[in-house]
């Protein structure tokens, strides 16, 4: 006899391999973090869509992409493993402890980090993070002289197969108020040194609508490339979802669009059990 969905219990293994193709953005990825072969996770996936009754995601050779139905059910997918998480290690790893040494830049950290890493410190109170916040060109030398165990960085879309995509930011202009961007003679830009993933986006979008550009303020510093364009500086390139309630996107013309930019997690070859904690727990909920 069929049993009513009002009385489904859902397959955890299954949502967590749901959570994880949805994060990782294909099923490759998605078998190679979860160690599994990728047919027993297409199988799983199509198991989870015939108990629900729902399709929750659209496939092509390439990638895939969340339906309606799949887009409310990975809110509620994430919650659930998130509180399944924390009991299980509440109970089977209650002595798991260690320091785990994590970098990331400054902007991403305050925007989307602290709520992550509380859910995770709830869940393992005995784990210590250390946090570093720097630029990416910084964080992939320490990274690689082994200085982290896990390190978020900026990369681009297209030609970089370093890490596994946690986040994918859409880009945008941004300028103070009430001072306008230039549009007579080079357009004063507030940048960090380079390399930097942001500051490459500005000048090729620029370069490529033939609009002239000067770097009129570098800083390494979050706050202090903000301040600048508060002062008129000049304008700067944020993720949309960080630009402050004081400052104005700049939508459309006079400037050209942007291109979406990555955040990739990197880890080191052998991981201890916690930093591997952390790992899934980023990826879960970040992806």
């Amino acid at each position: 006899m069929a049993v009513p969905r009002s009385l489904l219990n859902l397959d955890l293994d299954l949502v967590r391999t749901f959570v994880a193709i949805a994060s990782l953005g294909n099923f490759t990825r998605a078998a190679e973090s979860l160690r599994r072969q990728q047919s027993t996770v297409s199988l799983q996936l199509r198991r989870l869509e015939d108990a629900i009754g729902r399709r929750l995601l659209e496939r092509n050779p390439r990638s895939v992409r969340l339906t309606p139905d799949g887009e409310v059910f990975l809110v509620h997918a994430r919650r659930l493993l998130d509180v399944n998480d924390e009991l299980v290690a509440r109970v089977t790893e209650p002595a798991l402890h260690g320091v785990v040494r994590l970098g990331t830049p400054e902007d991403f950290a305050s925007r989307y980090l602290p709520e992550v890493l509380s859910r995770f410190a709830r869940a393992y109170p005995a784990v210590a993070l250390e946090v570093t916040c720097d630029l990416t060109l910084h964080l992939i030398d320490r990274f690689r002289r082994g200085g982290f165990d896990l390190a978020l960085i900026k990369r681009e879309r297209v030609g970089e197969a370093a890490g596994i995509r946690v986040w994918r930011e859409p880009l945008v202009w941004v300028a103070g108020e009430p001072a306008p961007p230039e549009r007579d003679g080079p357009l004063p830009l507030v940048v960090s040194p380079s390399p930097c993933v942001y500051r490459k986006r500005a000048t090729e979008a620029l370069d490529k609508a033939r609009r002239p550009w000067r770097v009129a303020y570098t800083c390494g510093s979050l706050a202090g490339s903000l301040a600048a364009v508060r002062a008129g500086l000049g304008v700067t390139v944020l993720p949309k979802d960080m630009v402050p309630d004081d400052l104005r996107v700049i939508d459309g013309g006079p400037l050209p669009n942007l291109k979406d930019t990555e955040i990739a997690l990197l880890q080191r070859e052998r991981l201890s059990l916690p930093a591997q904690r952390l790992k899934e727990h980023i990826v879960r909920s970040l992806g």
